[in-house]
């Protein structure tokens, strides 16, 4: 009788270890050849990964579960377009308090930087930024807020990371931004706001490890062969990217001072344009399809996504670099989860030549750890 007893005690503890089991550790202890092939090598590749769990109880409370792999603030990693997503959430944030000191602006209203030729919205470069990761979108936006205002509304909110400069840019980090008209209409004569050029402060460099990579770098045409030096780059860790998809969805589970301070019509919109396809927003499908910004369960096929499972994200890419910040959710099936993670693709070590395994190792590795991440999901809901 006492042995049966045991028995049950260990099938029991069993049954409980297994229950309690790392969800994330489960989709990475995968028999997949795209996910095996960098879990050998995870430190190689830089991996950092954050799965979220999102519970609602009954009475529509929201709770968070969250597990990680290798995440680490300290170990830098270029976030390249990712820097996009929170420039994006500020520059309505910036409109909605130009709005609250009686200036006649909104999404809508057209704006052209100083040495630009384009007159443009805070709609259509947010439009742009998440549809097809337009780097002239975001410099536009850039512009209008500058360094200080960007990295002084990262610390108020307690949001790790530094953002200094422009992207695909000859003046990148410049110090001082170019002023800026709102009009009404493109042949006003007088325009509804100008803002001045804003003279921004110095940045020291980086202090982080791994802030120094590789074997070698091309500048002019020339290949260096010396490491690279990212200490004067944007620094956004995937905490911090992870943290932001949290507060643009479930603002309510953060602190007022946390949040981002826009209004309930802009961050509906900032939302929706998130999960907008770029083919939806008229971009031709052929070069643009589904997934040319969604990494996750669907980056390695030019399949159409199917409209029942909405991808809110952000994706960067960049000195071999891949990194996506996602909110997923299918309507059909009740799922909903947070996801992010980076990982780094380079091996020549040689950075700006443009022979980074893109599309035989990053891509391949996030779409296959969304797909295991959704099937946890999935089996949930059994």
């Amino acid at each position: 009788m006492q042995i049966k007893t045991f028995l049950v005690t260990l099938l029991v503890l069993a049954i409980i270890s297994c229950s309690k089991q790392n969800p994330l550790e489960i989709a990475l202890d995968s028999d997949s050849d795209s996910i095996n092939k960098v879990m050998q090598n995870y430190n190689d590749y830089e991996v950092q990964i954050i799965y979220t769990q999102i519970n609602r109880s009954k009475n529509g409370e929201i709770s968070f579960e969250d597990f990680e792999f290798n995440v680490n603030d300290s170990t830098y990693f270029y976030p390249a377009s990712s820097v996009k997503f929170p420039v994006a959430l500020m520059a309505l944030e910036k409109m909605k308090r130009l709005q609250e000191k009686g200036i006649n602006i909104n999404r809508k209203t057209i704006f052209k930087t100083q040495n630009d030729t384009l007159y443009t919205s805070i709609e259509e470069a947010i439009t742009q930024i998440f549809a097809v990761s337009d780097n002239q979108a975001y410099n536009r936006l850039f512009e209008f807020l500058g360094q200080d205002y960007i990295n002084q509304n990262l610390q108020s909110k307690n949001i790790k990371g530094r953002i200094f400069h422009r992207l695909s840019a000859f003046h990148s980090q410049n110090l001082k931004t170019q002023s800026i008209l709102f009009k009404e209409n493109i042949q006003d004569s007088i325009p509804i706001y100008v803002q001045a050029s804003i003279e921004n402060s110095f940045q020291p460099k980086l202090e982080l490890k791994k802030i120094v990579k590789g074997k070698g770098y091309i500048y002019n045409d020339t290949l260096l062969l010396h490491p690279k030096d990212f200490s004067k780059k944007n620094y956004l860790p995937i905490r911090s990217l992870h943290s932001m998809m949290k507060r643009v969805h479930f603002p309510e589970s953060f602190t007022e001072s946390d949040r981002f301070d826009i209004n309930d019509d802009d961050r509906s919109f900032v939302i929706e344009t998130m999960g907008t396809l770029p083919g939806e927003a008229g971009y031709d499908k052929k070069t643009y399809y589904d997934s040319y910004g969604k990494f996750f369960i669907f980056g390695d096929n030019k399949n159409d996504i199917p409209k029942h499972l909405k991808i809110y994200n952000k994706v960067g890419y960049a000195y071999g670099y891949l990194t996506d910040c996602a909110y997923i959710r299918d309507i059909k099936n009740d799922i909903e989860f947070i996801l992010s993670a980076t990982i780094h693709v380079n091996k020549n070590g040689i950075f700006n030549d443009d022979h980074y395994e893109y599309h035989e190792i990053g891509i391949p590795f996030l779409a296959e750890l969304g797909r295991k991440i959704y099937t946890i999901e999935k089996e949930q809901q059994n």
